[in-house]
């Protein structure tokens, strides 16, 4: 059983950091695509863009076989439901007046809209792309820690 353990053990200490890595590339790519879109950000943004980025590049990896517009689709809904959710919250409940989507047609709650579930649906094209360049990178630098490894532990023999 600790054998289990100690194999099991490095995956999940990988793992984890590979999906920081994706949070932070999440957090900061949304940020500076909304700084581009509307000149400023939120951090409540930066957080959910990050965790969206998370829960994208985990459906990619788990289902890569699934048409683009079908991860499209997925990842449209999870981006629209992380709005929503954070919408709720830091506008809604706490007041903060992070975006209001209240003028813009079939809009719910001011929170989520048309329009903006279209486009997020058009950037997780780019998105599901980034997701599989990401999980070559972080596949590359495992089998190359795990060959030097390997030619470490033949050169002690």
């Amino acid at each position: 059983m600790g054998d289990d353990v100690r194999e099991i053990e490095p995956r999940v200490k990988k793992k984890t950091r590979d999906d920081v890595k994706v949070f932070l590339i999440g957090c900061v790519g949304y940020s500076a695509l909304e700084i581009l879109w509307r000149g400023f950000t939120h951090w409540s943004m930066a957080l959910t863009g990050g965790g969206c980025m998370v829960a994208i590049y985990e459906l990619n990896c788990r289902h890569p076989q699934l048409p683009l517009w079908k991860k499209c689709l997925a990842g449209d809904g999870i981006i629209t439901a992380a709005e929503l959710a954070v919408g709720c919250v830091v506008n809604l409940w706490m007041d903060w007046h992070v975006w209001d989507y209240s003028d813009l047609p079939l809009n719910f709650l001011g929170q989520i809209s048309l329009l903006y579930s279209c486009l997020w649906f058009l950037l997780c094209m780019p998105l599901c792309g980034m997701s599989r360049k990401l999980q070559q990178v972080f596949a590359g630098a495992r089998s190359g820690r795990q060959a030097a490894s390997r030619l470490e532990g033949q050169s002690h023999s």
